[in-house]
């Protein structure tokens, strides 16, 4: 095909004389929607087609030049580690018994529910269909629970629900509405089943924890990982990768909303579904949603600091990066001083799930001191790290080598948020088991 023509349509480019920039790829956003999901076999892509396009790229693997060697590798890579998580809903879906709910009536039921389904399938097509929805899906769990292991539990649990309601497919709805609307009563079970509720950090004694309030301590907190949210461009629904719905800020704050609020102010104000389509998916009616919606809204506005500033960030800037580079090298150079000339005087650090918490730059850098000085008895080690990203924030993954021993060690992960003067002023320490998730070994 000419490269002035849409690869997905065939129709003409528009003509770009006089015109500098990335040039287009697709001729409408409607082409570009529809070659992504082609991509993901999201429209009529099953099993044997993932399994033949894995063969082209295997067939047309080139070990030079470099650059389209790795490329190609890269590509293949995703395909097969794709097929692999296919291969996995389909077994799972197969063998796994079905999980008690705690709804009086099976939330996946319904007559209404219906998915893009012509005629019934087996396990592979309907897992190649699912599966080009896992992302978004497991986001959106992400986003109800805060925690990035419940929200993987919650998205195979998504699909179980979605395989053993297959039945009820009439083809009158998409199946990303169909699997949203599963996804969230799915999380809404596990939230009755848990009750979690926010608290309040408590004093520890003998720690100075500084003299700002107490923050909140939600001890499921964890963080996601940037690679693995949808691009943009592979996801042309905005609302779904939303970055300022996935930063630490908001997600903290929604956690206080009760749980059908929560479910509801996600699909409205997140989701942009309309009170209709969100009755539809939580068995209310329209007033019971408007109200829900009308309580959620001002409890989360309490709950986030004043000024959007404060809590959104855009995309990092250079100078972040490299004064993230300058925090990295200081710890490993257990350089106390120069830490201190990066941390804004209000900064606060919090470290879920467990108590210890500093508000003020003082008292943090008292807590620092200990571990960090090599003269001390509380000594924690030696210190490397690597650069990370997490919900849209900069991020440094903690290795520790402690006295006596060889390896480094995964320790934390801290994600940063910087104020309007490039101080970092907020560092959520998260615990090391999630390395693998964004890409990080658990030792050096």
């Amino acid at each position: 095909m000419a490269e002035d023509s849409c690869p997905s349509c065939g129709k003409p480019l528009t003509a770009r004389a006089g015109r500098t920039g990335r040039r287009s790829v697709y001729c409408s956003a409607a082409c570009r929607q529809k070659a992504y999901r082609e991509r993901r076999g999201g429209t009529g892509v099953g099993v044997d087609g993932l399994i033949k396009e894995i063969g082209r790229q295997v067939e047309e693997l080139v070990p030079q030049p470099p650059s389209v060697f790795y490329s190609g590798v890269t590509e293949l890579s995703s395909s097969v580690a794709r097929l692999r998580r296919v291969a996995r809903t389909a077994r799972d879906t197969a063998q796994e018994p079905a999980r008690e709910s705690v709804t009086q009536t099976p939330v996946t039921g319904a007559p209404a529910v219906t998915a893009v389904l012509q005629v019934p399938v087996g396990e592979g097509d309907f897992a190649a269909l699912v599966e080009s929805h896992r992302r978004e899906i497991q986001v959106h769990c992400y986003r109800m629970t805060g925690s990035y292991d419940d929200a993987e539990d919650l998205v195979q649990e998504t699909f179980l629900r979605a395989w053993r309601a297959r039945d009820t497919f009439e083809g009158r709805a998409g199946a990303r509405t169909w699997l949203y609307r599963i996804a969230t009563n799915a999380c809404l079970d596990f939230q009755r089943r848990t009750a979690r509720r926010p608290k309040r950090y408590e004093p520890m004694p003998g720690m100075n924890h500084g003299g700002g309030e107490p923050p909140a301590r939600i001890t499921w907190l964890q963080p996601y990982p940037d690679d693995e949210l949808p691009s943009a461009e592979e996801q042309p629904e905005a609302a779904a990768v939303s970055r300022e719905t996935l930063e630490l800020v908001f997600l903290a704050a929604v956690q206080h909303l009760p749980p059908r609020q929560r479910g509801v102010l996600v699909l409205r104000d997140v989701l942009g579904l309309t009170a209709v389509e969100t009755g539809e998916a939580l068995d209310m009616t329209v007033a019971s949603v408007n109200s829900a919606l009308q309580r959620a809204r001002p409890t989360l506005r309490d709950r986030l600091p004043g000024r959007r500033a404060d809590w959104t960030t855009a995309e990092p800037t250079e100078h972040q990066r490299a004064l993230v580079k300058r925090y990295m090298a200081a710890a490993e150079r257990l350089d106390l001083s120069e830490v201190a000339t990066l941390l804004s005087e209000d900064v606060t650090l919090t470290m879920p799930p467990n108590p210890f918490w500093f508000t003020g730059r003082d008292a943090l850098l008292e807590f620092l001191s200990v571990s960090l000085d090599a003269n001390s008895p509380m000594f924690l080690g030696h210190w490397r790290h690597l650069p990370a990203r997490a919900n849209g924030q900069l991020a440094a993954g903690g290795y520790v080598r402690r006295p006596g021993t060889t390896v480094y060690r995964a320790q934390v992960l801290d994600v940063l948020r910087f104020d309007a003067d490039n101080r970092i002023v907020e560092i959520t320490s998260f615990e090391p088991h999630l390395f693998p998730a964004f890409g990080l070994p658990l030792r050096l």
